[in-house]
């Protein structure tokens, strides 16, 4: 395959639009359901029927996307290196 093959050319483009809309993603919802409680919070003892808070997402049901977590750090890194000058 050559840089100017269309398949490639139509293959950069959907993994381009891809990236972008999951940007737009992270940026616009930051937080998404916590997929080991299913978002309410809450999760089964072990043994027993009590109720716990869901250790992952410390009860609140949501957890930070992982493209989020990447543009807080860029952020952090820009933020820093803006205000040593």
């Amino acid at each position: 395959m050559t840089p100017t093959d269309p398949a490639s050319t139509v293959l950069f483009l959907a993994l381009l639009l891809v990236t972008f809309g999951y940007g737009v993603t992270c940026w616009f919802w930051p937080f998404k359901a916590c997929r080991t409680c299913h978002g309410t919070g809450k999760r089964r003892a072990p043994f027993g029927r009590a109720l716990r808070l869901c250790p992952p997402c410390d009860g609140t049901g949501l957890r930070l996307r992982p493209g989020r977590r990447v543009i807080n750090a860029a952020r952090r890194i820009h933020r820093a290196n803006h205000h040593r000058n």
